[in-house]
């Protein structure tokens, strides 16, 4: 498997949290159990305070899918995905 760099970006007035059964669909949707469901593990996430902004560090099979996986934050705003490596994969191997 290999681990990926997500951000999500939105406006504030297509922010899900604004909206209670957006955010509970997102939630949701995030939940371990249904990110198995697509072949991806959630190694962490966060939103940045004010910045409306969201990013997760996962881990798949393929780029394609992570794509899949965050298709419903597409409705919000874009999603940028980023192949990542874990810090001592990159000094391990002597190089980013």
């Amino acid at each position: 498997m290999s681990l990926y760099f997500v951000r999500h970006q939105h406006d504030e007035q297509t922010c899900p949290a604004r909206d209670p059964q957006a955010g509970a669909m997102l939630l949701a949707h995030i939940n371990p159990a249904n990110a198995r469901q697509f072949g991806v593990n959630i190694h962490g996430d966060a939103v940045l305070d004010g910045q409306h902004t969201f990013v997760l560090i996962l881990e798949a099979d393929s780029q394609d899918q992570v794509e899949q996986f965050m298709q419903p934050f597409k409705q919000a705003g874009p999603v940028e995905v980023w192949p990542a490596s874990a810090c001592e994969t990159v000094v391990e191997r002597a190089g980013c």
